[in-house]
């Protein structure tokens, strides 16, 4: 368990407050968006999209939420360091939810006061918090912002910043479904006959995983990811601003005031250990993204952090042959796999699918 996890993302009496605040539409812009609208509960919590789409386009790729109460970063370049501070940033990204954290106060004023009342105590008045302001938003927001004072930004911040562990409390339960990778797992470690449950194609992809084909390098342990980020060689988005991956997270999980260290966080004395000696970033994370987890990976095409590339088959052939990265350094060297060896590797990959449920669906 990461240090990064907080008493207020443990699910205390959140139960009542969560549905709401992941599935309906009016904490947007445009009254049309919500949590669930790019994290499809029926695929796996994500969109199937290159880019997600809010009430604008973004730069990256929706990311699934399977088993992310495990990981000390989120997002694709780790500028959150805990759920319920990641719920935080689409509210107020101009693509997205493409809202403010004033009005999402006002919202929940509006719609959950005895919901909230019952988890964080009573909403103090917000009667002199105009209904639109936020550090991060621009012209009128951003003064609105700016005009108020310390008692009444604070008072905003703290609904806000409970409204994301609400959400997190809700995320905290979406955890991976078994697959018969698992099955069969379970049945070695047990001494159990496991024949049957993998194809020998499958079992050989196995072995490649863990040996030729390095994998495990960055997708080990029992979610598949090593929650860390590596530069692949991922190509350019043709139109896309420059990304330079982890080398500006970095700098913005620490200047963020909703951190593991940060006034609003219910983190204990000897949490934030990630926070706390946290790197200034060099040179091998420009361009670095965060490894994702591979259960599921096979029904979770277009891939890498923008969709750049279709299929599982030509993710494989860009890590079997390392292309030169477009900026940074790749930590990718030739694999030299034959043909039968990545097809073999691709088998495997498939039997992290959730297992299908009555009815043919996971």
């Amino acid at each position: 368990m990461p240090s990064t996890i907080t008493p207020s993302e443990k699910g205390y009496g959140y139960a009542n407050f969560l549905t709401p605040t992941f599935f309906p539409l009016p904490f947007s812009a445009n009254n049309k968006v919500s949590c669930g609208s790019c994290h499809l509960p029926e695929r796996q919590f994500q969109d199937d999209l290159a880019r997600a789409k809010g009430v604008g386009e973004t730069a990256r790729r929706t990311m699934p939420i399977a088993g992310t109460a495990y990981s000390p970063w989120l997002f694709w370049d780790g500028r959150k360091d805990s759920l319920w501070a990641q719920a935080l940033g689409p509210l107020e990204s101009g693509v997205e939810h493409g809202t403010d954290r004033a009005h999402v106060a006002h919202l929940v004023e509006t719609h959950y006061a005895d919901q909230y009342a019952a988890l964080f105590g009573s909403i103090p008045p917000l009667d002199q918090v105009p209904d639109h302001a936020s550090p991060n938003g621009v012209d009128v927001v951003l003064e609105e912002w700016l005009s108020l004072g310390e008692t009444q930004r604070d008072v905003v911040n703290r609904v806000f910043a409970n409204f994301g562990k609400a959400i997190a409390a809700f995320e905290r339960t979406i955890m991976p479904e078994s697959s018969r990778f698992d099955v069969y797992a379970d049945q070695l470690a047990a001494g159990e006959e496991t024949s049957g449950i993998l194809t020998e194609q499958e079992v050989e992809g196995l072995r490649l995983f863990v040996g030729k084909g390095e994998c495990t390098k960055c997708h080990n342990g029992p979610l598949f990811t090593d929650n860390y980020f590596h530069n692949t060689g991922v190509a350019e988005v043709s139109g896309l601003a420059d990304d330079l991956g982890r080398s500006v997270g970095t700098e913005q999980v620490l200047a963020d005031p909703f951190n593991c260290l940060g006034v609003y966080s219910d983190a204990g004395p000897g949490d934030c250990a990630e926070l706390k000696y946290l790197a200034k970033a060099g040179h091998e994370m420009t361009r670095a993204y965060k490894s994702p987890s591979l259960r599921g990976v096979a029904g979770r095409q277009p891939y890498m952090h923008a969709g750049q590339i279709k299929t599982l088959g030509e993710v494989l052939v860009h890590y079997n042959t390392a292309p030169t990265a477009p900026e940074g350094h790749s930590e990718l060297s030739p694999l030299k796999l034959s043909a039968g060896e990545v097809a073999a590797l691709e088998a495997f990959l498939g039997a992290l699918d959730p297992i299908a449920k009555e009815g043919g669906r996971p």
